[in-house]
């Protein structure tokens, strides 16, 4: 934890936002300026708490309301498009390493077109759900070989991660030196973020304690020699968030609304790159593929 408090340092108060998901308490949002990231204040003792949620979906399969469904059939494409992202390296033992791997479903992916999969999940009801599909992750990255995959995957997970610094590091140890990392998280710079403000599912309190700029992810990166040298837009998020926020934000829900902010974030992302969530493809600094 030592290394964590250069993140919690001349933080800024920003604004308060509540859990929407479990508790209905109040958090507070401060900015940290040296890595443009906000924080999440205070973390939970029992944060792992905060996860045991009917509307915790991406630990589950539900699929019996609206946003459910949606979050379904997107969910059908968006695994496509990561299988081509890592389908695009070319690696001789196909060895990937998906950490938060949840119910298994990227995995499974992974599985059908002859990748090597690994996966670490701390929750147990996940990993549940995932041996039934015949995927058998671990629940602790330290348990796992180093130097021993050729791509390492991070889909809406790094923002859940408590010792931020040391952990990025203990991954890259397990990361081939000409390995290829890929993180993607939500982007706090986007339209639809700056549109719904202290309403932005994104922000997801306390779950997410770390709120990311495109700058915060390459200075944290660049302290361990890695470098993004690559960003891609998760296009669908956009309007699966617009929809959540919709929900939380004070009056009366509008879908098509949201539709809107959402295609809007999109379009002006298209000049300024700030899209709701981007995947970032990180590589060592000292090596390239």
């Amino acid at each position: 934890m030592k290394k964590e408090k250069e993140l919690y340092k001349g933080l800024k108060p920003l604004m308060s936002c509540v859990d929407h998901t479990v508790s209905k308490e109040s958090y507070e949002l401060l900015l940290n300026k040296d890595f443009e990231m906000m924080v999440t204040l205070p973390v939970p003792s029992d944060l792992e708490n905060y996860y045991k949620s009917d509307d915790y979906i991406s630990h589950s399969n539900a699929n019996k309301r609206v946003f459910d469904k949606i979050y379904q059939k997107v969910r059908k494409r968006t695994l496509q498009h990561k299988l081509a992202i890592i389908n695009s390296f070319n690696f001789t033992e196909k060895k990937v390493l998906d950490i938060g791997s949840g119910t298994g479903d990227f995995l499974a992916t992974c599985k059908n077109a002859n990748w090597n999969i690994f996966g670490v999940e701390p929750n147990e009801d996940a990993r549940a759900i995932s041996r039934k599909k015949g995927i058998n992750v671990c629940s602790d990255i330290l348990l796992l070989k180093e130097n021993n995959f050729d791509v390492i995957t991070l889909w809406h997970v790094l923002e859940h991660v408590v010792n931020l610094l040391e952990y990025i590091e203990i991954i890259k140890t397990k990361l081939k030196p000409n390995g290829v990392l890929i993180v993607a998280v939500p982007n706090y710079k986007s339209f639809d973020a700056n549109y719904y403000k202290e309403s932005w599912a994104a922000f997801d309190v306390p779950r997410h304690l770390w709120h990311f700029s495109q700058f915060s992810i390459k200075k944290l990166f660049s302290t361990i020699s890695m470098k993004v040298e690559k960003t891609i837009p998760m296009k669908y998020d956009s309007y699966y968030v617009s929809m959540l926020s919709e929900k939380y934000k004070p009056g009366r829900t509008n879908f098509i609304k949201a539709f809107y902010v959402g295609f809007l974030s999109n379009l002006k992302a298209k000049t300024t790159s700030e899209y709701s969530s981007l995947i970032y493809v990180i590589k060592n600094t000292e090596n390239s593929i």
